[in-house]
Order: structure tokens, then sequence, then C-alpha cells
């Protein structure tokens, strides 16, 4: 949220996708808008009685709008088939084999909503393997950046990075 803050313009547009409660979009000040999306029902009507303007969706589907500022934490941990448990909640962790799935699909869908000069922050754990990150906004045709990272108790790290066409 503080990195997000701090990338805010006042004539900003932004999506927040995968919301989750809304806690990050709804603490957005002095941009024009904010929407935020969720696959999960719970999640999206959470976020809506947190007074978000909120679709119920995946990713950007759907969406008839661009925006200039794009935020996204994906699912990162990396599941196995035969540990699917079949729950809203696994939508949030599941980052299929690799850990990276939802991140492939967020880079591949967000350019159609996404306005040219358009920035995104990505929040990546060293679970999805950084550089295997990297490679996939280079083949997306990213120009990105670190711009903040945290090591967790557990020695996981996380990065939020900067991306821009």
């Amino acid at each position: 949220m503080r990195h997000a803050q701090k990338e805010l313009k006042p004539d900003d547009i932004v999506l927040e996708v995968g919301t989750g409660s809304g806690y990050i979009a709804a603490h957005l000040d002095g941009c024009l808008y904010v929407v935020a999306t969720d696959i999960n029902p719970h999640a999206a009507i959470m976020a809506k009685l947190n007074g978000l303007n909120v679709v119920r969706t995946d990713i950007a589907a759907g969406i008839c709008r661009i925006f200039s500022f794009v935020l996204f934490n994906p699912p990162y941990i990396p599941t196995h088939p035969e540990e699917k448990c079949d729950d809203w909640l696994e939508y949030a962790l599941d980052g299929g084999f690799d850990g990276r799935e939802p991140l492939r699909r967020f880079l591949l869908q967000i350019p159609e909503v996404l306005t040219p000069d358009g920035r995104i922050l990505v929040l990546i754990s060293s679970l999805q393997d950084f550089e295997k990150c990297e490679e996939l906004f280079i083949k997306f045709g990213y120009f990105f950046q670190t711009i903040g990272n945290e090591i967790l108790d557990d020695g996981e790290e996380l990065r939020i990075y900067h991306l821009q066409k």
C-alpha cells in the first residue's frame, strides 16, 4: 500500500486485481477513480461493504474501461493438482504448478485494459522464482524495476515490481 500511494497520480484511474477485502484499494487517496476486481464472491461482497466499486470477475474479464495504474498481488503458492481443495480461498493462494500461472494470465490479459503509458505494481514472492518472473515480464513486453522488498520471518522474500510497456 505504501508503494502504491507513492506511485499514485491525481489523474490516475486505478484497478486493483484480486482485491480480497479491498483494504489496499480503499486506502488509495488522491486519484480520479478506483475499481477493484476479485473472482471470489465472498471477497467481492466484503470489498463492496468496504465502499469499493468492485466487479466480480477473473482478472479484468469483461471490464470495458481503461486504467492508468494497476495493482496485483497474484496467488503464488505452487500447487499440484492433488493438493487442490476446491474452495474459494484456493483462488487467493493457488499459483498453479510453478506458482506463476496467475501472473502469466494477468500479463497476457491486462494490456486490454491498460493505457499505453500505464503502470503496474505487482507483488512477487521468492516462492515464484524472481528470475523466472522477470523473464515473463520481458516476454510480455514490460520494462521493470524493483521498487521495494521485504524478507518475512520464515525467510520468504517479497518484492514489489514496477512494470511499464
